[in-house]
């Protein structure tokens, strides 16, 4: 009977192919099949660590993506029972972190193959350790919601949390982002923006969310982003007396509505659930120091 084979889950260059360690390199000379979420980019880091030697003539390199990811992780499995060695990669960076790879991994140990990681660069732990902001304890959260409404209760959620915070973000959405998060966790929480990690232009904005919300206000930056935020200090981000500040707004005049998008950045609840406790405050108060809209 075969014995099964070994996933590697092996972590790519951000950027710079020097980043790409010998180790790396030699698991994917010797792999027997290459799950890559691009096969296009792969070729090029796949001609990179041939450089080292002569690659497994069998070598078969196939896409993994986000919509091929359950098929193919089933297909990948048949190899490893079989007893072949699959190394997993994505465009960039360690797979399984904001990238496919997760299914693939539990199909994996499914199959009882071992998995086996070849760790490397990661853009979340670069940027925290040249962001000058605590790397003692972090969370990682990925990249927000692109509705705006469900970032800003994401930021709500997050409005008490000690830990650094560490977000991916397209370079379209970074403003919004910013604005949310300056919103949500205050003018002078501490940030640093990273982008183009280990590549030729790379650089490191440090400065408040509120400098760093006005700076891409109306002006995208370049090339992949990262940013790192200051956790809150203590006493800050406390609980807030939801019922309370609706009941304030709405006799400061603000609309059920207005209401709702001040509120959802601060407590984290949903926007709909906050529209609707205005609207009943309101009609509570016989309409007096509010609107619907």
């Amino acid at each position: 009977m075969t014995a099964p084979g070994t996933l590697f889950v092996v972590a790519t260059p951000i950027g710079n192919l020097e980043d790409l360690s010998p180790r790396a390199a030699r698991v994917l000379r010797e792999a027997d099949v290459v799950a890559a979420e691009d096969t296009r980019r792969a070729a090029i880091l796949l001609g990179h660590a041939d450089l080292g030697g002569p690659a497994n003539p069998g070598r078969r390199v196939v896409s993994l993506f986000e919509g091929n990811e359950a098929a193919r992780s089933a297909s990948l499995a048949g190899d490893l029972a079989d007893g072949r060695a699959v190394a997993l990669i994505s465009d960039a960076g360690t797979p399984g972190v904001s990238d496919p790879g997760e299914r693939l991994v539990a199909a994996a140990i499914a199959a009882g193959a071992r998995v086996e990681p070849v760790p490397g660069p990661v853009a979340a732990v670069a940027a925290l350790v040249a962001s000058g902001l605590p790397g003692a304890r972090f969370l990682f959260v990925g990249f927000p919601p692109r509705d705006d409404g469900a970032r800003r209760q994401l930021v709500g959620e997050l409005r008490g949390e000690r830990a650094t915070l560490l977000f991916y973000e397209a370079p379209d959405r970074v403003g919004a982002t910013l604005a949310a998060l300056r919103d949500g966790l205050g003018d002078d929480r501490r940030a640093c923006l990273s982008r183009e990690l280990t590549k030729v232009y790379e650089e490191h904005v440090r400065g408040t969310l509120g400098a760093l919300a006005a700076r891409y206000a109306d002006e995208a930056p370049r090339g992949e982003c990262t940013l790192v935020v200051e956790g809150a200090a203590a006493g800050q981000g406390e609980a807030v007396d939801v019922e309370a500040e609706v009941r304030r707004l709405l006799a400061d005049g603000l609309s059920a509505k207005d209401v709702a998008a001040r509120l959802v950045v601060v407590t984290g609840k949903p926007k709909r659930m906050l529209y609707q406790l205005a609207l009943a405050l309101a009609r509570e108060g016989g309409g007096r120091g509010g609107r619907e809209s």
